[in-house]
Parts: structure tokens; C-alpha cells; sequence
């Protein structure tokens, strides 16, 4: 039997703050029609601006520990994928990691942009299977509130603030848990979707900006094949999938998917109409959403895929 990671547990964490599309309408030259019609984002939550990216990792991974039925001293790894880190240095995975009082194991962040939680998911399930760890709380945790420029129509309207997280464990199973992960990055299209500003350029935070047709027609070709190779590394067909946790971009992006893999959009859980587009946190968001209400139910087999700024772009088959 083979050592596979299993998601054990679940959690999620949103600002109570809705931003709806009707109070952007007083700020931007937008509308709630133009924005719908063309992203099927109605509301997105905005933090507060004493609240940092670990407040709300940290109240997912409490989630996620409590679905779970750990403690601190089951966990030996802790792995957070954010593009809006509490600081420079040190990684917001260490600031979760004190405040859960965890004092064992290793922790670190994942930069992949909206790909994070699949690379930072892909990175412990490598880590766990060497037997060097245990069990990981994996989150993707995100800001982007912070970095958005709010003059800016067509990117201001796309984003919001959110945490997901999970609990992977290692364990012999011969059904359950991960069962193929592949991860992609081209770099030659940086300047499509990237931050104006930085530490070693600017020496400023910077602001989000995008090539929004550019970025579609990238995504749904990238994340199309990615799933036809984890699909082909596990000896499945697509037909097999009984959900889609993609990362909530765009609702036309998750639509143009199903469509090439010839799936309904019954099977792919979307919450990009409430969350919008939160970056690293939107699969584990979406994937905790769907688990609480029922959904997703242990045995089934889910797709987890995204494609963020660098590029980046990733997909995770496991048997949930």
C-alpha cells in the first residue's frame, strides 16, 4: 500500500466587510451588469485595515485543525501561499505558526500568486511522502485589497480578501488522498499580470496590473492541458472527475474549461460570484465551501486547478 496525502480537514475565513458591485458603481466608471456580464463576480469581502493576512490564515487553519480533530503538536509543517505577506520577512508562516503555538517542524511561504495553494499543496505532499513530515496545515491567504489600484476599473472590481486551509496527513492508503500533481511556470509572460513595485525594485508595495483578454486566452488553453496531465498520470478520464475546485478568476474562465474537458458545469464549484477572485486563497475557499455544505464527500474524486501571475499555473487530482 501506498504512502498518500489526505485532506483530513477543512476551513475557510472571509472579512465580514461586503463590497457589492452597486457600492463600486459609486466610486469607478463600472456597473453591476458590465461587471457580472463579464466576470460573474456580485461581491467580494474587504478587510479591515488593522487586519493582516495571518488574522485570517490563522482563523482558517483553526477551522481546518478543528474539522480535523488536531492540535498543535500533531502538526509539523506549516506551508502558506500568499502575495501579501505580512511583512517582507519573516514568512507569514511563521507568524501562523507561533500564534497556533506550534513548536515543532518547518514552516515556510509559497509565492505563486493565484497558483499558490496548488503549489504550496504539491510541495508538502512531496515533503510528506519523503517521511521528513507528518501532517502539514497548507493555506493560501490573501490581501489583495491592499494592492489593488481603486481607479482602476478593470482590476479593482475583480479581487477580494479570504484564507482556506486543509490538513494533509500521510498515511497508507490505497484509495484515498492525492493521486497526481503537475505544476507549469513561464516567466516570458510576466508583464501580462504582475505588481508594479517591490522590495528589490521600487522599494514600494506597488499595484496590480493586468492584460485581462491576454490572461483569459492563456488560462483556459494552460489550465486545459494540465488537467489532461494529471488526468493521464492517474489513468483517468475526465468523465471520472466528480468535482472541479478551479481558482475563482472569472466565471467565463471556469466556464471555457468544463467545456474543453466536456464537463457540466454541475460538477465545478464555483464561488467567485460571492468571494470574487482571492488569489491563493480561492481554491481551499471554495474547496471548504463545498465540503461543509455536502458537496464534496469523502471517496469522490476532485480537481483542483489554477493560474496566476508569473505564469504559473497547476493541477491536483485526489480522491477527497
Amino acid at each position: 500500500m501506498a504512502v498518500r496525502s489526505i485532506i483530513t480537514g477543512t476551513g475557510s475565513a472571509l472579512p465580514p466587510a461586503i463590497v457589492r458591485n452597486a457600492d463600486l458603481e459609486e466610486k469607478l466608471d463600472t456597473s453591476d451588469t458590465w461587471i457580472v456580464e463579464r466576470t460573474g463576480i456580485r461581491e467580494r469581502r474587504i478587510a479591515a485595515p488593522e487586519v493582516k493576512t495571518s488574522d485570517l490564515a490563522v482563523e482558517a487553519a483553526e477551522a481546518a485543525m478543528a474539522s480535523a480533530g488536531v492540535g498543535a503538536g500533531d502538526i509539523d509543517l506549516v506551508v502558506v501561499a500568499t502575495a501579501t505577506p505580512d511583512d517582507t520577512f519573516p514568512a507569514t508562516a511563521t507568524r501562523v505558526q507561533a500564534r497556533l503555538g506550534i513548536r515543532q517542524g518547518a514552516a515556510f511561504d509559497v509565492a505563486a500568486v493565484c497558483s499558490g495553494f496548488v503549489y504550496a499543496l504539491t510541495v508538502a505532499d512531496a515533503l510528506l511522502k519523503t517521511g521528513a513530515h507528518k501532517r502539514a496545515l497548507v493555506i493560501g491567504a490573501e490581501l489583495f485589497s491592499r494592492i489593488l489600484d481603486w481607479e482602476d476599473r478593470t482590476t479593482a472590481v475583480l479581487f477580494g480578501d479570504g484564507a482556506g486551509a486543509v490538513i494533509l496527513e500521510a498515511r497508507d492508503e490505497d484509495g484515498r488522498g492525492i493521486l497526481a500533481a503537475r505544476l507549469h511556470a513561464d516567466g516570458r509572460h510576466g508583464d501580462l499580470l504582475f505588481v508594479d513595485g517591490g522590495p528589490g525594485s521600487t522599494g514600494t508595495v506597488g499595484k496590480l496590473r493586468m492584460k485581462g483578454r491576454e490572461v483569459f486566452r492563456h488560462a483556459v488553453t494552460n489550465l486545459a492541458s494540465v488537467v489532461e496531465e494529471v488526468l493521464a498520470d492517474a489513468g483517468l478520464e475526465a468523465s471520472a472527475i466528480d468535482w472541479i475546485v478551479p481558482h475563482q478568476a472569472n466565471a467565463r474562465i471556469l466556464e471555457a474549461t468544463a467545456r474543453k474537458l466536456g464537463l457540466p458545469m454541475e460538477r465545478v464549484v464555483m464561488t467567485v460570484g460571492q468571494h470574487a477572485n482571492t488569489s491563493a486563497a480561492s481554491v481551499p475557499l471554495a474547496l471548504d465551501q463545498a465540503v461543509r455544505d455536502g458537496r464534496i464527500r469523502p471517496g469522490q474524486l476532485c480537481l483542483l486547478e489554477a493560474m496566476g501571475g508569473g505564469f504559473t499555473w497547476g493541477a491536483v487530482l485526489l480522491r477527497f
